[in-house]
């Protein structure tokens, strides 16, 4: 079964420039001790170092952005204690 990636591609590019001037350029750090452990190359992404600590952000961001005035005004609830919600409080603060 051949799967066509090209509209996931499409609206992952679509997210990246929404979110783009909002969240930070994050690093890629080359972990030599994970690298070893599986006998090839291991990069690590640290979303860490966002604006709220973790990469929760960026969905935050691409959903707030993503919606309608229309439904923008009709208010954003979200159910978390976690990331997400720390996320979601710094899109809409």
């Amino acid at each position: 079964m051949t799967t066509n990636l090209k509209p996931l591609r499409q609206r992952i590019n679509a997210a990246d420039e929404r979110i783009r001037e909002h969240v930070r350029q994050t690093y890629l750090e080359h972990s030599t001790v994970l690298s070893d452990l599986c006998a090839g190359s291991v990069y690590c992404k640290l979303e860490n170092l966002q604006h709220t600590g973790s990469f929760k952000l960026r969905g935050a961001f691409n959903k707030v952005l993503s919606l309608t005035e229309a439904d923008r005004n009709k208010g954003i609830v979200t159910s978390s204690s976690g990331n997400h919600g720390a996320g979601v409080a710094y899109v809409l603060n």
